[in-house]
């Protein structure tokens, strides 16, 4: 994650791990989550947050998860159900069921189709927000498998050459497993920001760079500007646009990766896709490959030990002291967290202080 997006080390409150999980896993039971479930959602926002993915944390998400429990938007005991099968796929409805809990029962079937006939692919429709998606595409790795992940999310991203939003950030995650060096993670919204991480840079009073946001009429602004306020269409900035920004910067190509994902994780659920029902609704793709089908596991593992050594070796570029591959610094932030607590921006902290008492919760995140 950009260095602007993350909190300063001399305003952040260090938080524990473990504390973390048990006050999350609580929230989740008060809002009617059944126990067994609980455990999971809050394993799903913590680990974002112990590998640095903050804008997929806790900080960002469970707020907005209370919120839509709360409201109704949220199914807190959903009766997802498969409809289709095969022994490669199945598409399951989701039941207004909140993604994080959802979406990883729907990749343990994929990993089980993976195991019996070499590839799982899993649709699901009628969702809600499935947190980090490479928490999904990890899932695979244990099972020396290759995992991905995609999301046809509510719009919020302008069509190159458009002036409306039509897509979602639709993210693309990819994990592979590797034999002694950390595996290969990739996860990255098609959009040249990922919409959460606007939420970081209101809170951290972080200005945008050029070409991440388009104004209303959908022209890429290419001056650094403040970060649009949530609900108000009225702002200039308001449009995210496709990876790339301009057509000449490659935009098409954000806007045809956008495009791939709410074809699989929407189009094919059966469910619509970003734009159609719309917000809350998503729809989400998890698939899983097993190694073993295509060659050796272990000639696999190792290969890719090679290749990612190869990548890490290469000479870096003036003012850069090395090249990094998708995970390391996730694997290197994970290190960092679970020795040293997760950095959060005292509002974050004063929101659980907040939420524990509202909910009766003992507040244990801090001595304070």
């Amino acid at each position: 994650m950009l260095e602007r997006f993350k909190v300063k080390e001399e305003d952040a409150v260090r938080v524990s791990e473990a504390p973390l999980r048990q006050t999350v896993t609580d929230i989740f039971k008060k809002m009617g989550v059944p126990e067994e479930d609980c455990g999971l959602a809050a394993d799903v926002l913590v680990t974002s947050d112990v590998r640095g993915v903050d804008s997929h944390g806790v900080s960002n998400m469970l707020r907005t998860y209370v919120q839509g429990y709360n409201q109704g938007e949220l199914n807190a005991r959903p009766n997802w159900r498969v409809l289709r099968e095969t022994p490669a796929t199945a598409n399951i409805d989701s039941d207004r069921g909140l993604g994080i809990i959802v979406v990883p029962k729907a990749m343990e079937i994929a990993i089980e189709k993976a195991s019996k006939v070499g590839v799982g692919m899993v649709t699901i429709r009628n969702s809600r927000h499935l947190g980090m998606a490479s928490y999904h595409a990890m899932m695979a790795l244990e099972h020396d498998m290759i995992g991905t992940c995609m999301t046809s999310c509510p719009p919020g991203v302008l069509p190159t050459f458009g002036a409306e939003p039509r897509l979602g950030t639709n993210p693309i995650a990819l994990a592979a497993p590797a034999d002694k060096e950390p595996p290969f993670v990739f996860d990255a919204a098609t959009s040249t920001v990922a919409g959460n991480k606007l939420g970081l840079a209101r809170r951290l009073g972080t200005v945008l760079l050029p070409g991440w946001v388009a104004d209303e009429e959908g022209e890429p602004i290419m001056d650094e500007v403040a970060p649009p306020i949530p609900g108000y269409a009225g702002r200039a900035s308001s449009f995210l646009v496709p990876l790339g920004s301009t057509r000449e910067l490659g935009s098409h190509k954000g806007y045809g990766l956008s495009c791939i994902v709410d074809i699989l994780g929407g189009v094919l659920s059966g469910g619509g896709y970003g734009a159609n029902p719309g917000r809350p609704n998503f729809g989400h793709y998890v698939a899983a490959y097993s190694i073993e089908a295509f060659m050796d596991t272990q000639e696999f593992k190792r290969t890719m030990d090679e290749w990612i050594r190869m990548l890490k070796l290469t000479p870096p570029a003036r003012g850069h002291d090395r090249v990094l591959y998708p995970g390391q610094p996730e694997a290197e932030a994970t290190e960092d967290r679970r020795a040293n607590g997760i950095p959060f921006h005292p509002e974050v902290v004063d929101w659980f202080r907040d939420i524990c008492g509202e909910l009766s919760i003992p507040y244990v995140l801090t001595d304070a």
